[in-house]
């Protein structure tokens, strides 16, 4: 276990001297009354004596110190032994993270926050996250962050049901129901929540009368289809047809009668598999040249190389993110110097989301009257370098991030659609 306590920044005064000195001020300015002509003294007059009062201290409160544990897989118990790639990837995780996080925690103690974070190591085992979940000095602390993989969580978390103060769940997008407790806050919005946006924008803006959903027949499809089915019939009331066919070696051609050659035709693909998405797509690019075609694709193809830009822009391609950085941005370009001149290297995405994490948590401690920050989640939203923070409640499952944007390609590039 590390523990790190940034202690409270000397400033110049304190709140209270500042009340006091513009009290001053204000005295000063207050309208003049013309004083009354001064009495003559007689020789038998005797001079008051003038009692001095001596001012009382200012009295400092103390400072809010909150107390942060940091649970992650940095497993040291493989230092001597040696990590294999896997470990050795976790690790790295581990360290950007953390020092993303400490970096956040750091900026906020400029203004007069203060807080003793603790880092404790899961060693890469879902039994040592058990295991920390009965440590006290853990289940004291204002605020827990981690575990970071599900399994791992699943493990925390089923010790510490009863109310308590939360816990983060700060990268992983396993729904909040497959955990099951009421004190979780899932940082990183389910793909439940991609198939909702993806939803509302294709009834809400482009109008979809008709959405056809392209099926690989894999599993793993199932599960976005059937949010984002869910989400349109009742975004629209079920007026929204679906038309559902597994396409087998890319072959459309039973769709083409139901398409509309004069207004948008929406498809859905939901599916991730290479071999699938490079014949069919290019089945889908031959029918545009004759329909108009609008595509809504599964998230993670933001994050996969195969699939070119191009090809996508002709389709009019849309694509969900909860976290995208722009570097252009004054704030992005900011912390950039900023984490190079602290660590001395570039950051990664984890540095970039512990940064936004620990900014967002570290003031809402810092500015709640209590240790307990659950009232001032849905309260509070947060635009981030990384990702941006909209936190609504869940029955039992405690709360949810629902930030999702939707992007499209704009001269070959993901923007942020407007």
């Amino acid at each position: 276990m590390i523990s790190v306590q940034n202690h409270l920044l000397q400033l110049s005064g304190n709140k209270w001297l500042w009340l006091f000195l513009m009290m001053l001020g204000l005295g000063a300015c207050s309208p003049k009354v013309q004083p009354p002509a001064p009495s003559v003294k007689t020789a038998t007059e005797e001079k008051p004596e003038v009692v001095k009062v001596q001012p009382k201290p200012v009295v400092v409160p103390p400072a809010k110190t909150s107390v942060v544990s940091l649970i992650l897989p940095f497993a040291l118990n493989n230092l001597s032994a040696g990590y294999t790639n896997e470990g050795l990837k976790q690790a790295n995780l581990s360290v950007d993270f953390y020092q993303g996080f400490k970096m956040a925690l750091d900026s906020l103690t400029a203004f007069g926050y203060n807080y003793e974070l603790h880092v404790f190591d899961t060693q890469g085992q879902t039994s040592q996250s058990h295991a920390l979940a009965y440590n006290s000095q853990i289940r004291v602390s204002d605020l827990i962050v981690g575990p970071v993989f599900p399994e791992d969580m699943k493990a925390f978390a089923s010790v510490l049901k009863s109310a308590r103060n939360p816990i983060i769940s700060p990268l992983s997008p396993a729904a909040p129901s497959s955990i099951g407790n009421q004190n979780l806050i899932t940082v990183t919005p389910p793909l439940q929540y991609h198939a909702i946006a993806a939803a509302k924008y294709a009834t809400g803006k482009v109008k979809a009368k008709r959405i056809f959903i392209l099926n690989s027949g894999f599993t793993a499809d199932k599960e976005y289809i059937g949010y984002f089915k869910k989400a349109v019939d009742s975004l629209t009331k079920k007026t929204v047809q679906f038309t559902e066919v597994v396409v087998s070696k890319g072959d459309l051609s039973t769709i083409i009668p139901r398409l509309s050659p004069t207004t948008e035709n929406v498809f859905v693909v939901s599916s991730t598999n290479q071999q699938f998405l490079m014949v069919t797509l290019q089945s889908l690019d031959d029918l545009s040249t004759k329909y108009p075609v609008t595509l809504f694709g599964h998230p993670n193809w933001e994050k996969v190389t195969f699939l070119k830009a191009e090809l996508l822009q002709r389709l009019k391609t849309h694509i969900t993110s909860s976290d995208r950085v722009n570097y252009k941005a004054a704030s992005t370009v900011k912390f950039l110097r900023n984490y190079r001149k602290i660590y001395k290297i570039e950051p990664s995405e984890y540095a970039i989301k512990g940064f936004d994490e620990g900014m967002y948590f570290g003031k809402l401690l810092a500015n709640s009257g209590t240790a307990n920050i659950k009232p001032d989640l849905e309260k509070t939203d947060f635009t981030g370098i990384h990702s941006d923070f909209n936190f609504v409640g869940l029955a039992g499952a405690g709360w949810v991030n629902t930030y999702v944007d939707v992007l499209t390609y704009v001269n070959f590039e993901l923007k942020k659609v407007e």
